[in-house]
């Protein structure tokens, strides 16, 4: 039995489903479907996606995907992220774990429709050196900019908050490189070097840009519209997520390091308690895990084979 109020337990759920009560029903549709999907119980990507650290790579990969110009303006122009943020939010996070836990056929139907709503968005920005562009969101660059900052972001919390992940880095950093080739990502990075070497890429051939709109998104990220009992836990998280940018990014993002004066705060600790609160709350159990288990025993049954660990 929990030690939370059960409001307060629907509170912090929503946040996340964009639902008030109860799992929302693609969660539960996991459970259905014909083979085991992509990724195994035993996978690093179920290791990375399995813990509460992602709470903190989704903020820390919205940040990173601000620095981008043409990602920033098809949010700033396409996106409802103020009027809806948590919808917003529901949208990537049922992305993210369809594709990692559901069956191959529903993980390449789900990216589809993500790349169909893509194509309305589209429009112009100016690049870092100010010249105007054209972007469409199913632009090879944009989806690799985007891949890669959720993939870094993924993998650096869950290096610093989440158990071992089997294979090690590398091995999530591959295994998630079939996330990044049903969106049409080119070429998306196969290990942990790779994937660096990728990110600066964009840093050194100067795509990235810190402009008025790059302000706006990071105080909207540092300071969302969430409920007030919510708050101090996510100024938390925010201050652990910024911790866990390389500097040069974070200069561009213009945030540093949460201090008490001009001593630094232990931002990595607090996250880290923080986290197990939230995983206190509302169970150490994904949710859609437990559904792909329960598809995966199904179809043990039917073919008299033991069910994965």
């Amino acid at each position: 039995m929990s030690i939370f109020p059960e409001a307060m337990r629907n509170r912090l759920r929503s946040t996340f489903t964009n639902q008030a009560e109860g799992q929302p029903e693609w969660v539960l549709k996991l459970e259905e479907g014909s083979d085991a999907g992509f990724f195994a119980p035993d996978s690093a990507t179920w290791a990375v996606h399995g813990q509460t650290a992602t709470i903190v790579a989704g903020v820390r990969a919205l940040l990173l995907q601000a620095l981008h110009p043409g990602a920033m303006a098809g949010v700033h122009d396409w996106s409802r992220y103020k009027e809806d943020p948590l919808g917003r939010l529901a949208g990537t996070i049922r992305w993210i774990y369809t594709v990692s836990y559901a069956d191959t056929e529903t993980a390449i139907q789900t990216s589809n429709w993500v790349l169909k709503l893509h194509e309305k968005v589209y429009g112009s920005y100016l690049d870092a050196q100010g010249v105007e562009r054209a972007y469409s969101a199913n632009d090879p660059e944009l989806l690799s900019w985007v891949h890669l900052a959720f993939t870094d972001s993924f993998l650096a919390t869950a290096k610093l908050w989440s158990g071992p992940i089997p294979g090690g880095p590398d091995a999530y950093v591959r295994e998630w490189a079939k996330a990044g080739e049903l969106m049409g990502v080119p070429n998306p990075p196969r290990s942990e070097a790779e994937l660096a070497a990728q990110i600066r890429a964009f840093y050194d051939a100067g795509v990235l840009k810190s402009d008025e709109r790059v302000a706006e998104a990071v105080r909207f990220i540092r300071r969302p519209p969430l409920s007030k009992s919510l708050l101090p836990g996510y100024a938390v998280l925010f201050d652990g997520a910024v911790s866990s940018i390389p500097g040069v990014y974070r200069d561009m993002l213009g945030l540093a390091p949460a201090k008490l004066g001009p001593v630094p705060l232990p931002t990595r600790l607090s996250t880290r308690l923080v986290l197990k609160v939230v995983g206190d709350m509302l169970g150490h159990d994904e949710p859609s895990a437990t559904q792909a288990r329960k598809r995966l025993a199904r179809l043990a049954s039917e073919t008299g084979t033991p069910a994965a660990a």
